[in-house]
């Protein structure tokens, strides 16, 4: 799997077609690597939210409880995993429409693949330092469209004029995906599952 990650990162035509060229089985097995992956930013918000924390302006770090940040980072990342196999099955079903011809496995492997930037960059949380984190979010899902743009003609195996409508729904999809994440999110914290500061 770190050879998707890595070849993502630095020869992304490269890697699409050998994922692309992929037999049944191993793309079935690819599957897992949004699960694996997804570990990464939230292990990172867990540590850099409850042991180091941030500030603003001049005052004290800023820290969640240890429960806290437990509890928020194991949705963070029932989320994250969430959103992805959410993706991956718009992926899957819009494939007829464009004339691609996919399966729901193949669906979660380009929506995998894709949010790669987002997961490395989430490593960012070990130090929450809000510009830099902002900084690196521009960053990563820049990369990241650029990812689908590039991978669902390929994936799919259609034309890259066709590939570049069906990635525009794809986008159209991520974010009314994100914005019901976000109400979703509100509805949870009023719910109790907020966040809980430190008293130091």
């Amino acid at each position: 799997m770190i050879q998707h990650t890595l070849g993502l990162l630095v020869k992304p035509d490269t890697q699409w077609r050998s994922v692309a060229e992929l037999p049944a089985r191993s793309l079935n097995i690819l599957v897992l690597y949004p699960c694996v992956l997804a570990l990464l930013p939230a292990v990172a918000w867990y540590f850099g939210t409850s042991r180091v924390g941030w500030t603003v302006g001049d005052g004290a770090a800023i820290r969640l409880t240890a429960d806290s940040a437990l509890q928020l980072c194991i949705l963070f990342y029932f989320a994250m995993v969430g959103c992805v196999v959410a993706v991956g099955y718009f992926i899957h079903w819009m494939a007829g429409t464009y004339g691609a011809s996919t399966s729901f496995a193949r669906g979660i492997v380009v929506a995998g693949l894709t949010v790669t930037p987002l997961f490395m960059f989430g490593l960012a949380g070990f130090y929450p330092l809000l510009w830099v984190d902002m900084l690196l979010g521009v960053v990563a899902v820049s990369w990241s469209v650029y990812l689908l743009y590039l991978g669902i003609p390929i994936m799919m195996n259609i034309p890259e004029e066709r590939g570049f409508l069906f990635s525009t729904a794809v986008v159209g999809v991520a974010l009314v995906i994100l914005v019901s994440l976000m109400v979703t999110t509100v509805i949870l914290w009023d719910l109790g599952a907020g966040p809980a500061f430190t008293d130091v």
